[in-house]
């Protein structure tokens, strides 16, 4: 998968309410003014300077480097402090205890291993204090299997224009999607950029049976940005994991 323009046009394209949502989700577990909290798969760093500017110590960590240079200009220009470490999450390193990690925007979805997944989840419980909370969502069976399916959609503005069209992946409850970006150039004419990035879900009780592995003790699941239960028909799931 590649990250090698996307995070060029990352902010752009997404919307900036999703960001407030999952910040809103997460207020309720957020440590005390100066806790830790670290926020994997960081991207662009949106969710990481909303906790800045609120008191918190934040980590970012994310495997793009291009996705760590937005980061890095964009705390510079919101003047917040983050510590941003390019590292793959499914092989973290011991990073710090912290009260709080993060990891939304079905980052968890990127991963195309089972092993990945369970890595990632050991990684986070070990960088997690006792008691510490790990945050997470992914998409669920339903979104990826039929939202997903022979999925397209267009955006255009003077300056971006963006094509995205999905398609079944190679593995059971995965999807690929084809990613064509147009940048407008100083000279008013249109440069072309592709990408193809893959996504891969599985089960709301594998997601359970793998975070018990990993050692948390306790487990809340709901769905779409409520406290309410997943249904059929829901489309992103939530784990609070509690170490």
């Amino acid at each position: 998968m590649s990250y090698e323009y996307f995070p060029n046009f990352y902010d752009a394209l997404m919307d900036e309410e999703l960001y407030d949502n999952w910040f809103s989700f997460a207020t309720p577990y957020l440590p005390n003014k100066g806790g830790k909290v670290l926020d994997v798969a960081c991207g662009t760093a949106e969710l990481a300077v909303r906790l800045a500017k609120r008191g918190f110590e934040v980590t970012g960590v994310d495997l793009s480097e291009e996705m760590l240079t937005v980061a890095s200009e964009k705390a510079f220009h919101e003047e917040v402090s983050l510590l941003l470490l390019q590292q793959d999450m499914s092989e973290m390193e011991k990073l710090d205890t912290f009260d709080l990690v993060t990891c939304f925007c079905d980052s968890l979805n990127y991963l195309e291993t089972e092993e990945a997944v369970h890595g990632t989840l050991r990684s986070v419980y070990e960088n997690l204090k006792t008691d510490g909370v790990f945050l997470f969502d992914v998409h669920s069976v339903y979104k990826i299997d039929e939202l997903f399916k022979d999925y397209s959609y267009g955006d255009s503005d003077e300056e971006i224009s963006c094509i995205w069209n999905s398609f079944e992946g190679e593995f059971p409850h995965s999807v690929e999607h084809e990613l064509t970006f147009f940048k407008q150039g100083s000279d008013g004419s249109y440069d072309r950029y592709d990408e193809l990035h893959k996504e891969r879900t599985y089960p709301i009780d594998w997601y359970k049976k793998a975070i018990q592995a990993a050692g948390f003790r306790k487990i809340k699941i709901c769905a779409d940005f409520t406290d309410f239960e997943p249904t059929k028909t829901s489309e992103r799931i939530f784990f609070i994991c509690e170490k």
